[in-house]
């Protein structure tokens, strides 16, 4: 069989209760029908998944290891080191090795200087922003000295070429930069199919991190705030791409995948909703974990299915290996498993019942199977109680809020969690974590 095309598409700071597909939308001033029809059209998750945050999600799925070992545990100012290390081996890195051509549009937030930039990380182009979009209010901000602080600027660049400032990133080109990033996608796939060549389109889009502002064609179209013109906007961003698909004839041919990197934003006004489930992005609270997650494969993925099947981040770099035919590295710990017989159907199970949930350097939670173990306890970004001298112990099935702790009867559950961790702690103690900033 012909090696699949892959496109994945990580929306930034979406909560898991956001799409009409997930119980928002309308109800969100929002309605996301493309999203929606696309879930209909394959499988979604509802237990996928993520970190903390921005930089140690995109960590865990472009290594499928998880970013305590990485040393990629937070966002970090411009000039400061940060990223991957090059003795890290990339999901691009392990496609192209199998003649897929490569494509990074949107946020890497993965290293922001030569040698760390997607094009030195196996993808064969990039367009987008180094690090976040935070940084597009840094101009417009009272006060903001451009002899102490670095202009923010959205960059291009091509494999074995030095990666190139193109623009000052601001509020104007916050608001039109995912409408570039979607025309450079669907340009990207209409080139590799000419060339026969499978392709890996990566597009981290904007939408819907703060300063949460639409495109001016997006502007005032729901009457509900920018906020929801902007959900508007992602959901027809989302559109074009499976339009593209769809329209070069690759729609069975193409495994495409739509996700979030984290949690709702918490700051007012671009908080949004993670649905059933308690808390933000910067906690460990389930509306932190679980994001949306759709996949649609026609005649592979069966359409229509649900699944509460427990997914991790880490797991899409095997799996996705593993739909490429490629091997994963194997002189180091992989945290990722495959999971393509679940996403196949094959198993109506998934290949794992739980994961450590670490917050930095603290290991905030253990979740497994319906079970949610917290040693530490901030339910809102820094309101917290800190470590705790006992654990919470919560069942996420029938307490999603996670409000009542119910360790006292269920201590059974700390036997197969603590074993868990253990074998998690061993494999850090054989293959030693990489620090924060190390140099390549």
């Amino acid at each position: 069989m012909p090696l699949p095309n892959i496109v994945l598409i990580v929306a930034d700071n979406l909560g898991w209760g956001e799409l009409g597909c997930y119980g928002g939308g309308a109800l969100r001033g929002a309605p996301t029908p493309r999203i929606d029809a696309l879930a209909r059209q394959g499988l979604l998750l509802q237990n996928f998944n993520v970190e903390s945050d921005c930089v140690p999600t995109r960590s865990a799925l472009m290594t499928g290891r998880h970013p305590i070992r990485t040393g990629c545990l937070q966002s970090v100012p411009p000039g400061l080191p940060q990223g991957l290390t090059r003795r890290e081996i990339t999901l691009a890195e392990v496609l192209s090795a199998r003649g897929y051509a490569t494509a990074h549009y949107g946020k890497w937030h993965l290293g922001d200087i030569e040698g760390r930039y997607p094009t030195d990380r196996g993808f064969d182009e990039w367009y987008g922003i180094p690090r976040t979009t935070d940084e597009s209010q840094f101009t417009s901000t009272v006060g903001f000295d451009p002899a102490v602080a670095d202009v923010p600027y959205i960059m291009e660049g091509r494999a074995g070429e030095v990666s190139r400032q193109v623009r000052v990133y601001d509020l104007e080109t916050r608001r039109t930069i995912d409408e570039e990033l979607v025309e450079r996608s669907c340009d990207f796939m209409r080139r590799s199919l000419a060339s026969r060549k499978p392709f890996f389109l990566y597009l981290p889009m904007v939408h819907l991190h703060f300063p949460t502002l639409p495109h001016s064609e997006f502007a005032g179209r729901t009457r509900n705030g920018d906020f929801a013109d902007a959900m508007v906007e992602m959901d027809h961003r989302v559109g074009q791409v499976v339009d593209q698909v769809d329209r070069l004839g690759l729609t069975d041919d193409t495994l495409f995948i739509f996700c979030s990197d984290n949690g709702p934003e918490f700051r007012a006004p671009y908080r949004g909703t993670a649905g059933p489930w308690r808390g933000t992005y910067h906690t460990a609270m389930e509306g932190s974990l679980r994001v949306p997650f759709i996949a649609r494969w026609p005649g592979r993925i069966e359409e229509g299915r649900v699944s509460n099947e427990i997914v991790h981040v880490t797991d899409l770099f095997t799996t996705l290996a593993a739909i490429a035919g490629a091997a994963v590295p194997d002189d180091r710990p992989i945290d990722g498993v495959d999971q393509l017989p679940f996403l196949m159907g094959r198993q109506e199970k998934s290949a794992r019942e739980g994961f450590p949930f670490f917050i930095k350097n603290d290991l905030r939670a253990l979740k497994w199977r319906d079970w949610k173990l917290h040693f530490h306890w901030e339910p809102e970004v820094n309101e917290g109680k800190g470590k705790l001298e006992s654990p919470y112990l919560f069942n996420t099935t029938r307490d999603p809020k996670e409000e009542t702790d119910v360790l006292v009867f269920n201590t059974w559950v700390m036997g197969p969690m603590l074993r868990m961790l253990h074998a998690f702690n061993a494999s850090c103690q054989a293959f030693p974590n990489t620090a924060p900033g190390a140099p390549d």
